[in-house]
């Protein structure tokens, strides 16, 4: 329980980031290390917001002709040995299994048993392996455009891991599709990043922007990657989600090939794309504070919870039956077209330290019902976007009316919030001196970044995109797809460009 004239988290953001956001994870009960090195244990409020989020996503992809199947875990390692830029991309994060099962090693162990006759991967991604079941559906114009997604689990073995943004197993959708026309090809992967970027805004409530990634940091194997990049709150980019247009390069390598209208044999244009429970890492940290999680009402698990007050069990009778009132009424009410879901903590703890749970947790309405409350009929209202203690009372007979425009207020209220830190940390800058400036803590003991989102000009050579990386450790998030021909010199060489680029550190 957080005391008066203290925050609820510790360390604050301010103090140490990096902890304070596993610390948020903790308190907010979303997730957990488990004993595997690298891997984490989803507890159920994060798997409610990871359910809520893919439930978005999949209707929105429905929208679009998409539909959903699912592909094996396990992948021939000479599926990756078939296009050479994929395997050299993914070949450090792979992990492979060359055994069939354990033996008793007749010391009380267990070995490995027999060798595989062919060694798999345990899919980092899908490309390949999804890549021999279009080869087999596809075999006229006829059978395209072809659009498929799956939602599935990844593993990549990573070396440095944190709860949601990276860890060594992980979740999420991959969209995959193959299409007749170059063109059907880049229009399709344009059009997921039109609707990541929808979602990340109207439902997360995270302003982002759009662009395309520099050669060197786009997918292995790919003709092109589109990103969403977003700023966290110590400045931070953090990659959302990726759309990769894939030209024709995996269906050479899967002989993905088809009939053209023509009577021709024609290989597919191809693309992928997808996001991951990176999203909830994201909602933590655009939106956080130092109580804790702060959740947009759109994405969250629950949108309130009442809080029964009362001293004894007369009291508790009376409170109760008045509470279990409100509670119908509020039962009858829709919020953007899903029933409002509001859930009941009458434990056996005191109001403070109920209040406080969920404040980590962070529930967009908190609604507490005393028997002052019932004698008024009214509710006393705390939102999650005002810091505590900050509440107000609501006649009952109102709230069902009112409590979705309170939550719409929310949801703009934590967006507006979010961009506005964001713009006042987007700078443009064309002198060296002041980019290095920008980029370089104020002190050699300061853990985080001084900056922010730098755009500057960049003549498009690796060399200049290499030396922000070994001189700041900073990278070109993305190449902005709103940017303008604009003439001006690189921040590095003074070589003529023609458009600025988004430098920043990311995660």
């Amino acid at each position: 329980m957080a005391k008066k004239g203290r925050t609820a988290i510790s360390p604050t953001r301010a103090e140490n980031y990096p902890l304070w956001y596993q610390e948020v994870v903790k308190a907010a009960d979303m997730a957990e290390q488990s004993v595997v090195r690298g891997c984490m244990v989803i507890k159920p409020w994060g798997f409610s917001l990871w359910e809520n989020i893919r439930a978005q996503l999949d209707r929105m992809f429905r929208e679009t002709g998409h539909q959903n199947a699912y592909f094996p875990l396990f992948i021939p390692k000479r599926f990756f040995e078939k296009e050479a830029k994929h395997v050299e991309g993914f070949a450090k994060e792979c992990a492979v299994v060359t055994h069939s099962r354990l033996e008793e090693d007749g010391h009380g162990g267990l070995v490995p048993g027999g060798p595989l006759n062919e060694e798999l991967i345990v899919r980092p991604t899908s490309e390949t392996i999804i890549g021999a079941s279009f080869s087999k559906w596809i075999n006229s114009y006829r059978d395209l455009p072809l659009l498929i997604n799956q939602w599935a689990n990844i593993v990549r073995w990573e070396m440095r891991t944190r709860l949601f943004l990276r860890t060594t197993e992980f979740l999420w959708q991959e969209g995959h599709t193959a299409h007749a026309t170059r063109s059907e090809a880049i229009e399709e992967t344009l059009k997921i990043l039109d609707i990541y970027t929808t979602f990340a805004e109207t439902y997360l409530a995270i302003p982002v922007i759009k662009g395309k990634k520099t050669e060197s940091e786009k997918f292995p194997g790919g003709e092109a990657t589109y990103c969403f990049e977003a700023m966290m709150q110590d400045k931070k980019a953090l990659q959302a989600g990726t759309s990769h247009f894939l030209g024709q390069n995996f269906s050479r390598a899967s002989d993905i090939k088809f009939q053209s209208r023509e009577g021709k044999e024609e290989y597919a244009w191809t693309t992928s794309w997808g996001v991951t429970t990176r999203l909830i890492g994201a909602l933590v940290m655009a939106h956080g504070d130092d109580n804790g999680l702060v959740l947009p009402p759109r994405i969250a698990p629950a949108h309130a919870v009442i809080l029964p007050i009362y001293k004894n069990g007369k009291e508790k009778e009376q409170v109760t039956a008045f509470m279990q009132e409100v509670l119908a009424d509020l039962k009858k009410v829709s919020y953007h077209q899903t029933p409002l879901a509001v859930e009941v903590d009458d434990r056996e703890l005191s109001i403070s330290e109920r209040n406080w749970q969920w404040v980590k947790k962070g529930i967009p309405l908190r609604l507490e019902i005393g028997p002052r409350d019932m004698a008024n009929r009214s509710v006393f209202m705390g939102r999650r976007d005002h810091p505590p203690p900050e509440k107000s009372s609501i006649p009952v007979r109102d709230l069902p009316g009112r409590i979705t425009g309170i939550l719409d207020e929310i949801q703009a209220h934590i967006y507006t919030r979010a961009l506005e830190f964001r713009d006042r940390n987007l700078i443009k800058i064309d002198r060296k001196k002041d980019f290095y400036r920008f980029f370089t803590p104020e002190n050699e003991k300061e853990p985080e970044i001084h900056g922010g989102f730098a755009l500057s000009h960049w003549c498009g050579r690796v060399e200049c995109e290499d030396r922000a990386k070994d001189d700041l450790k900073i990278s070109i998030r993305c190449i902005p797809l709103s940017a303008v021909r604009e003439e001006g010199e690189c921040i590095f060489c003074q070589r003529p460009s023609r458009e600025r680029v988004v430098f920043a550190k990311g995660y």
